[in-house]
């Protein structure tokens, strides 16, 4: 059961599926008929919500924004069937959660762990993800919260501060008697990807970018970047939770007398105008 319009019905349909013949198959429709629908929402809105790709139907900034909408509606609306209708109603929801290894694995799924015992109905999704843009997955309504750093949030969004991730560099302890100017200039960084800046920053940071190389290694998962770094095959930062074992077990050495970077973090959602209370409860249980 939806209380939501048949043309939105449709929409949220291509907007999942990605094209109108399998958004059709999935809602038990004929092309025509889903094509139809979407005619006339565009019509009613006035705007154009989606546009054809080789890879199917992409949403368009207006399309992303309603689409946000649609989610929220059937948020709220599970909520409100529940109410109305009691235990005949399927109520379960699902939230998506995006951030990066660090801040997922040390606080984040902790502190919601307790929410799946409070909310039966609620399942939890954690994208654990060091690369993909989690603005766009937050845009395009794949993750309903996303972990960003604070001056990547958007002015349309809301956020709450998060404390900082704290960066240490680090290296192989076979490096351990080598001087931190020797290991800079003669080593490669390893990173995430050619974005990732946050050696970068570091080095910055601490005046020591002019006596860096620049080239780099690439591997996109914290674990095995650790690997990487633990084999000598380069240096570069992690956080100090996610480094301190590798420390403690004599595989890895922080250098630069162990100084730290802090990266401002934010838990960042498109406001919803009647947020249910599970929502509420995950934004207190995350910040």
């Amino acid at each position: 059961m939806s209380l939501m319009s048949p043309q939105l019905q449709a929409f949220m349909a291509i907007a999942e599926h990605k094209t109108v013949h399998a958004a059709a198959r999935a809602i038990h429709m004929t092309q025509t008929a889903v094509t139809q629908r979407i005619r006339v929402l565009e019509a009613r809105l006035k705007t154009t919500l989606f546009v054809r790709t080789r890879a199917g139907m992409r949403l368009t900034s207006e399309g992303q924004a309603l689409l946000r909408y649609c989610f929220s509606v059937s948020e709220l609306e599970g909520e409100t069937l529940a109410s109305i209708t009691g235990a005949a109603v399927d109520t379960t929801i699902r939230m998506v959660i995006a951030g990066p290894t660090s801040v997922m694995n040390s606080r984040v799924i902790h502190h919601c762990l307790p929410l799946m015992t409070t909310y039966p109905n609620l399942l939890l999704t954690f994208n654990i993800n060091d690369i993909e843009d989690k603005v766009q997955l937050l845009r395009v309504g794949e993750c309903q919260f996303a972990i960003l750093e604070r001056e990547a949030v958007m002015p349309e969004m809301e956020y709450k501060v998060l404390a900082p991730e704290r960066y240490v560099l680090v290296c192989t302890k076979a490096w351990k008697h080598r001087s931190l100017q020797a290991i800079i200039g003669e080593e490669r960084i390893i990173d995430y990807d050619a974005s990732d800046e946050m050696t970068f920053n570091y080095l910055r940071h601490y005046g020591l970018i002019e006596g860096a190389r620049h080239d780099r290694h690439y591997v996109n998962r914290t674990d095995a970047m650790a690997m990487m770094l633990v084999a000598g095959s380069g240096y570069g930062v992690l956080t100090a939770e996610f480094s301190a074992p590798y420390v403690s077990q004599g595989q890895l050495h922080i250098l630069n007398q162990g100084e730290i970077y802090e990266n401002a973090l934010a838990l960042a959602w498109y406001k919803r105008p009647e947020p249910p209370g599970y929502f509420t409860a995950l934004i207190q249980a995350i910040s």
